[in-house]
């Protein structure tokens, strides 16, 4: 149990790193874009290229390294959080509590075919597809002779003789 919580509060605490990485990005990227458009607005009202060159060196080029950087800190931010992410699903998936024990259905020793309530089938007690289901009760004979349940594909079971018609 310790070991499950520790695992959650070291999966929170990379989700909260992760955030002014975020936070650095996006605000690289801002302000890489704003220097790329003050570069371009500098070069654009000068006629020389010797005069738009320090425009170019003092804008442009830094906003679009920011521009590069934003991007990285960006994809680097969304796989840390990604893989964050994942490892806490599988702390949540793989508990260090063990399951809890499989509650058994109760065996019949006579053939007394099983039903699960609002099913349409009937089955043996060993039949596989009610193993270990609770809710497994012996069928109701009138279901039966209705002919309101089929008999499981699985398990086959044999009819149980109709109680409404003797013996001989």
């Amino acid at each position: 149990m310790r070991a499950d919580r520790t695992a959650r509060t070291d999966g929170a605490a990379r989700l909260r790193a992760v955030h002014p990485m975020l936070w650095a990005a996006f605000a690289s990227l801002a302000v890489g874009a704003v220097l790329c458009v003050l570069g371009w607005y500098g070069m654009s009202g000068e006629r020389f290229a010797e005069r738009q060159l320090p425009y170019l060196a003092s804008c442009t080029v830094p906003g679009a390294a920011l521009i590069i950087a934003g991007t990285l800190l960006l994809t680097h931010g969304r796989s840390v959080l990604a893989a964050a992410r994942v490892e806490e699903l599988y702390g949540l998936l793989v508990s260090t509590q063990p399951p809890p024990p499989p509650q058994q259905t109760p065996i019949t020793t006579n053939n007394t075919p099983l039903m699960i309530p609002g099913g349409t089938l009937w089955h043996r007690a060993d039949c596989p597809l009610i193993a270990g289901k609770p809710q497994a009760v012996p069928a109701d004979a009138t279901a039966l002779s209705t002919q309101a349940l089929a008999p499981c594909p699985i398990c086959e079971p044999p009819r149980p003789p109709d109680p409404a018609t003797p013996e001989q």
